[in-house]
């Protein structure tokens, strides 16, 4: 009984350094400088994200800028980014008229995406992420949309219904904000 009770203990104390951890690492992020180019100009959330095509070509996510961009973190061999991306493509076609990029980015093997893309005809617009580390994706799928600033408006970890009334709703309040 003993031994349960300084297990219990010892589980305590362990969940209560996490939440420490957890709150630190936030508050330490939120309270950090813009980051700045060599020119002294700050960038946006969106110029962070190091994507490139599948023909090797480095993607410049500034030429974006005016649109709402929709980027799906994502891997072949996950179960819950592959079953999402069916609600992705109805999401879309419903979206067509309005100035949102959808970009699916992998950090995944180019020949594993092009194979996966020629199983599946859904049209995306594939990329290759080379920095998901420094972006703080923890888990797979993982979507961040940005603004037509470039500002980061939204980012979920996990499964989502895209084609649901309510997440359509939310594209749509982003894609016609400012």
């Amino acid at each position: 009984m003993l031994l349960l009770w300084k297990e219990i203990e010892l589980m305590k104390l362990n969940i209560g350094l996490l939440i420490i951890i957890v709150l630190t690492n936030s508050a330490c992020k939120d309270s950090k400088k813009p980051e700045t180019t060599s020119t002294g100009a700050s960038t946006t959330e969106i110029e962070k994200i190091r994507l490139i095509n599948l023909k090797g070509e480095t993607i410049d996510l500034a030429k974006y800028k005016g649109k709402t961009v929709f980027i799906n973190f994502w891997a072949t061999w996950c179960k819950p980014c592959t079953q999402e991306m069916p609600t992705i493509k109805n999401a879309i076609d419903s979206l067509k008229n309005e100035k949102i990029e959808f970009l699916f980015a992998s950090s995944g093997d180019k020949k594993d995406i092009e194979d996966f893309e020629a199983e599946h005809h859904y049209g995306f617009n594939y990329v290759t992420a080379d920095n998901m580390e420094d972006l703080n994706i923890i888990g797979l799928p993982t979507t961040f949309i940005f603004d037509k600033d470039g500002k980061k408006v939204f980012s979920d970890l996990g499964y989502r219904k895209w084609d649901d009334k309510t997440n359509l709703d939310l594209l749509f309040k982003i894609a016609e904000t400012k």
